[in-house]
Parts: structure tokens; sequence; C-alpha cells
């Protein structure tokens, strides 16, 4: 192919790429908008579709606007494709994923064989789109720094959470010696099911105890519930506290690593946190 028809393409396709990924620039902050305004509404759409007396006056209306969105986030996700140069990186990513899920649904009520239970099914799978709430994810800065809080607590979480479960099947075990089927605690299992919703301070009410000893039990598992609920809590907020502490550098002016960062993404490895003037990705080495 002629040079000269080559260049269009690559500026097209990088023009486009930094209207989607990249928010530093007029034309990115507006698509950024437009998407955020587009999301709330289809999950709005999706909420009053759920009302019975909604869902059956306006059912038209409503198909009519899952359409015209459904068209859009397509037109998104394919653009999101064709401006970068690794496709299956975006494909295969959180975003990608989520993208794909909020817009197929309607898409796949065509590869379903008529009848009343495929309807049903249909309306099953249009309810996947709440999945475009979590679109608006990539718009919270904040986001990565709890995620990563989350991914760097989730080994104590698991810890403290097997250690929950230890506690549950004993006391449920407990429970069960205690006060036995009269009092309806008819097996194991459900004393260990009667434990968790007392732990966990829920309380649904269905099963309690009669006799003193297992009253007895039963505050004391109260009385640790509330301290059970505070550990995560706990755990994650430290973990964000020392997050946002390590990033704290000595010498900000003289330290590269935290220099400003944009919202410049690489075309090709669609790594984000470039540093300003940067023209190189700081991943792969692609041209910024």
């Amino acid at each position: 192919m002629p040079k000269s028809q080559v260049k269009p393409t690559a500026e097209w396709r990088r023009k486009l790429h930094e209207i989607i990924y990249e928010a530093d620039t007029p034309a990115g902050k507006l698509f950024d908008v437009l998407l955020l305004v587009v999301i709330i509404i289809s999950v709005i759409l999706v909420l009053l579709e759920s009302v019975p007396s909604l869902g059956s006056r306006f059912a038209e209306e409503f198909i009519m606007a899952e359409w015209v969105i459904t068209i859009f986030f397509t037109i998104e996700y394919v653009l999101r494709i064709v401006t970068i140069n690794k496709p299956s990186k975006y494909i295969f990513s959180f975003y990608g994923i989520i993208d794909l899920l909020s817009t197929a649904p309607l898409y796949l009520t065509f590869f379903l064989p008529g009848g009343y239970n495929a309807l049903l099914a249909v309306r099953s799978l249009r309810l996947l789109r709440v999945f475009r709430i979590l679109k608006i994810t990539r718009f919270i800065g904040e986001a990565d720094k709890l995620s990563k809080a989350l991914k760097s607590s989730f080994p104590k979480i698991l810890v403290f959470l097997f250690a929950v479960l230890v506690i549950s099947i004993i006391m449920g075990t407990l429970m069960y010696l205690v006060e036995g089927a009269d009092s309806g605690f008819v097996s194991i299992p459900v004393s260990i099911y009667w434990c968790i919703v007392t732990l966990t301070t829920v309380g649904f009410g269905d099963i309690a105890p009669v006799t003193p000893m297992g009253q007895f039990l039963a505050s004391v598992i109260m009385i640790m519930g509330y301290g059970i609920i505070a550990v995560p809590t706990g755990i994650v907020s430290a973990e964000y506290t020392s997050g946002a502490k390590d990033k704290k550098p000595a010498d900000p002016l003289n330290n590269p690593e935290y220099r400003h960062v944009n919202t410049q993404v690489c075309q090709n490895c669609l790594a984000k946190k470039h540093q300003d003037g940067a023209t190189y990705c700081h991943k792969c080495g692609y041209s910024l």
C-alpha cells in the first residue's frame, strides 16, 4: 500500500484514540461527559422499565431508547477496538468485558427461539444492562487506589474469613448440642447458618435459642459480631492509608517517579499514567 494512503489512516486512528481513551483534550473531555450521561440515562431506563406500570405503558418507548443506547455503545466498543494496535488488550480487560456485557444482551435476543419461555429468558438477559453502571468506574480517579487497597488486603481478609468460618462451625455445633431440634436447630448445618446470621448481626429471627445456656452462647456470638464487622473495614482502611503514604515522595521536585502524570493512553498496550512530556510508552516503548 502506498505510503500516502497509510498516513491518513494512522492519523485518523490516532485522533480517535485521543478522543476515546484520553481526557486531557477538549474533545476527550466532551466524549467522556457524553458517555457518562448516556450510561446514567441507560441505567435509569433499566430501573424504570422494571416498574410494572411504567414497563407496560411505555414498552415501545423503552425499546426504542434501548436500541439507540445499544447502538451508541456498540459504536463506542468497535472504535475502542479499531483505534489500538493490540485489540485483545482491550477486549479481555476489565472494562472491555464490562462494555461487552452491557452491549450484548439486546443482540442476543435475535438468537433465541420464540415462545413464552424464550421471552422470559430475554427479559433476564436484558437485566445485564445494569453492568453499564460499572462503566462509570473509569471516570473515578480514586477507584484505582481502592482497587489496589482491596488487592493488598485480600490475603488478610481471606485469613479473617477462614477464622470466622471456624468460629461459626464450632459455635453452631455447640448450639446444636445445647438446643436440639425442638428449638429449630434440626442439624449442624442449620445451626451454622443461624450462627452466621447472628454473628453478622443480621438476625432474621427464624430460629432462636430458648434454653439459658443457648441464650448465653447467643449473647457471646452477638458481642463477637460487633468486633468482627469492624475488622475487614479496618484492614482495607489501613492498606488504603499506607498506600497513600507510600506515594508521598521525600523530594517530589527531583524524583521523576512522582512527576505529574496525564491521561494519555498508549495506542499499542493501553498503558496509562504517562508523565507529562513523555514521548514513549513507559511499558512497551511505543511512540506516544
